[in-house]
């Protein structure tokens, strides 16, 4: 499909599935160049729909659910929440990836993706270059395209943008970890590691977990460049300990105390070691250590909102933001990392995931988990908690039992383990929820 003149298309108009924020930004450039568009959403109300209806009156918007005619189109563009069969479909990211004039740094992986995007981004940034981050992280990659060309692009690519991705080809790419999650999707995890590794076709420099069992034997000795939590080889990176202090490690060469990381726990030490693999990569300096002004700006990164993000209060507990753990494998990280005794509150859509592997990070220090959501009958059956599982039918009621169940010095940790739409627009609106609930303080 070609989307730069509509008489390549044979006259028919292009059909962009997804009337979102990524379907939104796919009219707006289709329109920009010239081509007829015709939308379709399966929502009554799509979030863009009177955006549409205000700057381009002329884009008729078809509800999916009745079944569309594919033949009528020269090309269909599906947004990455829409599972539209057939190979001819595409995304957002290749109409990208055929107009992108500048390196990108591609980003994948089941926890961890947003920060090591930013990490990147920060440490690319600086000392007369300069990087433009979008993707999953919220920005849509066509609109960097409305913007002046960078010097590098850094992308974060979910599994499901990945799926209608043919023609982009990263200067530096990363899978940094697998942990089960859509398989209300995919069905199995075969299925989904075989969607993310998409994002390594035709890449220059592949970057590897060594610590994913699923991913560490996939590196070519002497051609990839690997990262892990234990000493690294020749070229690599990974953390060794000096002195009684353990260090950030490119090779042989010490870069940084682990301690000087803004970032706090060892799943941000690994994604600090990704980010410096992959600026290493795209920059050519597989073999040398990267500069220490990129580093120092790794380092002083504070990190994103509702990622584990600490909620100011002067109750003496430790209140923590963790809205964007919506799989297991974040939970777990972030569970693992909290401090105790600790108060969960966790549920919401669980997307077909197996709750089981939180047990093993549920010891006593784990005082009580609150659960909520679509999916918490599935979630207490799992853990198996007995009396210190509690239910509660909101958000609010969960941190007002928190409040109860928690003393000062312990930590309430917000980590869902699940998807947010059954109760919240997204994850964003959950942990902007949470945070003013705790902000706010019990009710008078």
């Amino acid at each position: 499909m070609m989307v730069a003149a509509n008489r390549e298309l044979g006259g028919k108009p292009v059909l962009v599935v997804g009337l979102g924020l990524t379907g939104w930004s796919v009219v707006r450039f289709l329109k920009s160049r010239g081509e007829d568009v015709v939308v379709a959403d399966s929502r009554e109300a799509p979030p863009y729909r009177d955006a549409l209806e205000t700057n381009f009156p002329d884009v008729p918007l078809l509800d999916w659910n009745r079944g569309i005619n594919e033949q009528a189109y020269g090309g269909i563009v599906a947004s990455p929440g829409m599972a539209v069969p057939g190979d001819a479909v595409i995304g957002d990211v290749e109409l990208f990836a055929r107009e992108a004039k500048a390196p990108v740094v591609a980003v994948t992986g089941s926890n961890g993706k947003s920060t090591v995007t930013m990490l990147v981004q920060r440490m690319l940034d600086c000392a007369g270059t300069g990087a433009l981050a979008g993707g999953n992280i919220g920005t849509p990659v066509l609109d960097l395209l409305a913007q002046p060309v960078p010097d590098f692009y850094v992308l974060e690519l979910s599994s499901f943008q990945l799926e209608t991705t043919r023609s982009l080809r990263p200067a530096a790419a990363v899978v940094l970890n697998l942990s089960e999650d859509h398989m209300d999707r995919y069905g199995d995890m075969d299925a989904y590691l075989a969607a993310k590794l998409r994002i390594y076709d035709g890449a220059a420099c592949r970057v590897f977990n060594r610590d994913d069992p699923r991913l560490a034997g996939m590196a070519r000795r002497d051609a990839d460049i690997t990262f892990g939590l234990g000493s690294p080889g020749d070229g690599d990176l990974g953390v060794v300990r000096r002195d009684g202090e353990r260090w950030l490690c490119h090779g042989e060469s010490m870069l940084a105390p682990v301690s000087a990381l803004s970032l706090q726990g060892e799943q941000n030490v690994s994604n600090m070691l990704a980010a410096l693999a992959l600026v290493a990569g795209v920059l050519g300096k597989a073999g040398r250590v990267v500069e220490g002004h990129r580093i120092d700006a790794g380092l002083a990164f504070e990190g994103l909102p509702h990622r584990c993000e600490l909620v100011p209060t002067g109750d003496g507990v430790r209140w923590i933001n963790d809205s964007k753990g919506t799989n297991v494998g974040a939970a777990m990280a972030a569970i693992g990392g909290a401090g105790r005794p600790l108060v969960l509150i966790a549920g919401g859509q669980g997307k077909g995931a197996d709750f089981s592997p939180l047990k093993s990070v549920m010891d006593p220090g784990v005082r009580a988990v609150i659960l909520i959501g679509e999916d918490a009958d599935r979630m207490e059956g799992s853990l198996g908690l007995g009396d210190r599982i509690w239910r509660e039918s909101s958000l609010a009621a969960a941190v007002s039992r928190a409040r109860l169940l928690s003393r000062p010095g312990d930590t309430v940790l917000f980590s869902p383990a699940c998807a947010s739409f059954d109760m919240f627009d997204d994850y964003a609106h959950r942990g902007e929820c949470f945070r003013q609930l705790v902000t706010d303080g019990p009710a008078g």
